[in-house]
């Protein structure tokens, strides 16, 4: 961690005024319990949680569990949630994750990451979701918005998402993990766009983004260095943040677009 990273308290004092200008974070994807909540957040990979919310209805009513879901054919599947995007890859995922849960777990979602990271198509942000919105395990998820924000504002320094998590969750207790993910998402939706709104943002005097790439380069910086070289500070936060980005739109939906693992009862011989 690099030492412009902010102190847990300056962390913590952001991300209050942050919370007040989201009060009431949550996700947004709509789910009654945890087995609807798993699905909804696979399907959310390279989709938006609007276009989520229109699919699921039809989907749980025709698949109410993991019992349900495990019998379903991949042309009903793919034809239901198709318009979520990659629908082939998912549909494979979830047959595979409902097959996981009734073989392995009689039907029930695991409140444990070890065993949800397990299942096929379930990475660690998933597996954050689920945890700390459905099942009261703290989960602090990671995904594009939250690495963007986090970085451009210096309360975390790195492009891996596990990092990221690690670094924010050492500097705050459990029980603030997923509202903060919750807050930071809705912060990256809402105002640090990839082109950023700082005009609205509540933390822009205490963001790094802001004050090195939006907030002009100071006189004696200028003098200081080649017109064709910006100042370090400059530099590396404009390269931080284009890393970040670009890390994190790999990760989203990577692993929905590996091969879906099926356990080996299941498998075609």
């Amino acid at each position: 961690m690099c030492e412009t990273v902010k102190t847990p308290i300056e962390t913590r004092h952001i991300l209050d005024k942050l919370e007040a200008q989201h009060p009431g974070a949550d996700t947004e994807l709509h789910h009654r319990n945890a087995f609807e909540l798993l699905v909804a957040t696979i399907l959310s990979a390279q989709s938006t949680d609007q276009r989520v919310n229109m699919v699921t209805p039809a989907l749980f009513k025709r698949y109410p569990d993991a019992g349900a879901l495990a019998k379903a054919t991949t042309d009903d599947l793919e034809r239901l949630i198709h318009s979520t995007g990659f629908f082939r890859a998912k549909s494979k995922a979830l047959l595979g994750m409902a097959k996981a849960l009734v073989e392995q777990h009689r039907g029930n979602v695991p409140a444990d990451m070890t065993a949800l990271t397990a299942l096929p198509g379930v990475g660690r942000k998933t597996a954050n979701v689920v945890l700390g919105h459905a099942l009261g395990v703290p989960g602090l998820p990671v995904d594009r918005h939250v690495l963007r924000v986090s970085n451009r504002i210096g309360i975390a320094d790195s492009d891996d998402p596990e990092t990221v998590e690690e670094q924010l969750g050492r500097v705050l207790p459990k029980a603030r993990w997923t509202r903060t993910s919750d807050t930071l998402i809705l912060h990256g939706r809402r105002i640090c766009k990839p082109k950023p709104l700082c005009d609205q943002c509540a933390v822009q005097d205490d963001c790094d983004y802001f004050g090195t790439v939006v907030q002009p380069v100071t006189h004696e910086e200028r003098r200081s260095h080649p017109a064709n070289q910006p100042p370090p500070r400059l530099r590396r936060s404009a390269e931080g943040s284009a890393k970040a980005e670009a890390s994190a739109k790999a990760e989203a939906g990577s692993h929905i677009r590996r091969r879906a693992k099926v356990p080996k009862a299941t498998r075609r011989r």
